[in-house]
C-alpha cells in the first residue's frame, strides 16, 4: 500500500538545455509558484554549458581555479540549495517544487520523492537502494556531492548515482539533483587551487551507462519519472510549458550571475 499523497495537483516540466543562472533561477520561480499556486511541479533538464553548481552554503572561495575553469569551458553557479559541488555535464537534472505539506517532516517529503526516482529508474531498468546511516556528518566542504552517499540517498553497488538537496521557505519547498549519465564528477580535484584541498581521488560514482552499458538522453529520463509521477502521485498531471514560468525566470537571474552570490563563502 503506497503512504497518503501529500502534495496538490502535479505538472510536468522537461525544459531545454539553459545556462546554469536560468535553470537556478527557475527553479526559484517555480518555488514561489508553487507556494502561489500550490500545484506541484516535476522538471527535468539540462545544462548548455557544463557547470560547475555550488551548494548554498558550500565553502568555495580561494577553493578552485578560476582559471582552470574558464579555460575548460566550465561555468559556475550557486545553487539555492545545500549539499556539495556538483559538475553539470554527462547527467540529467530533476526538481521538484511544492507547497510545504506542514505535517510531513524534511525526512518524509525527502523519501516520497525518492519513491518516484527509484520507480522512474527502474523503468529505465536501474534498480536502487536507498543509503543508510553515513558514520560521517554531511557538512559543507569542497568534497563532491557524488564522494560519498549520505542517508537516504540513492546508490547502485554501494556507489551513489543520485545526489539530491532540498530547501524550504515562505511555505513551499523545492528539491532538485542529479542522476549521472557518465561519470565526470571524478576530475573535479583538477579544477582545484590548492588553497582548499580535495583530500586525494574521488571514488567513482554509479551511472547509468555502467550500468545499463548506454547512455539514455533527458527526454528517455524525463518520459520515465513523469510515468513515475502519474502511477505514484497523479494519474492526471499535465504538462508545464517552460514559456509559462519563462518570464518569472528570467527575473530571477541577476542574483545567480552575481558574483558575490557565487563566491559569498
Amino acid at each position: 500500500m503506497h503512504p497518503r499523497r501529500s502534495f496538490s495537483r502535479w505538472r510536468l516540466l522537461i525544459a531545454p538545455p539553459r545556462t546554469g543562472a536560468e535553470n537556478m533561477a527557475r527553479d526559484v520561480a517555480l518555488h514561489a509558484r508553487a507556494a502561489r499556486t500550490g500545484e506541484t511541479v516535476f522538471s527535468v533538464y539540462s545544462w548548455s554549458a557544463p557547470t560547475l553548481s555550488l551548494g548554498r552554503n558550500q565553502p568555495a572561495r580561494g577553493s578552485y581555479d578560476l582559471e582552470k575553469l574558464r579555460s575548460s569551458g566550465v561555468e559556475v553557479v550557486r545553487r539555492p540549495t545545500g549539499g556539495r559541488a556538483i559538475l553539470h555535464d554527462r547527467e540529467v537534472t530533476y526538481s521538484v517544487t511544492a507547497p510545504v505539506d506542514h505535517s510531513a517532516s524534511l525526512r518524509e517529503t525527502y523519501e516520497r520523492i525518492n519513491r518516484i526516482l527509484r520507480s522512474g529508474l527502474s523503468r529505465l531498468g536501474v534498480f536502487v537502494e536507498t543509503a543508510g546511516r553515513s558514520e560521517r556528518a554531511h557538512v559543507p566542504s569542497t568534497r563532491p556531492c557524488f564522494e560519498t552517499p549520505f542517508e537516504g540517498e540513492l546508490v547502485a553497488d554501494g556507489a551513489k548515482l543520485v545526489g539530491s538537496a532540498q530547501w524550504r521557505d515562505g511555505g513551499a519547498l523545492l528539491q532538485h539533483g542529479s542522476i549521472l549519465v557518465d561519470d565526470d564528477q571524478s576530475s573535479l580535484p583538477i579544477f582545484g587551487s590548492g588553497v582548499g584541498s580535495f583530500g586525494g581521488a574521488i571514488p567513482v560514482p554509479a551511472t547509468l551507462q555502467s550500468l545499463l552499458g548506454r547512455s539514455p538522453d533527458v527526454r528517455e529520463v524525463a518520459t520515465a519519472m513523469f510515468d513515475a509521477v502519474r502511477a505514484l502521485e497523479d494519474a492526471e498531471a499535465t504538462k508545464l510549458l517552460e514559456a509559462e514560468i519563462r518570464g518569472e525566470a528570467m527575473e530571477r537571474v541577476p542574483q545567480f550571475l552575481d558574483e558575490d552570490w557565487t563566491w559569498r563563502r
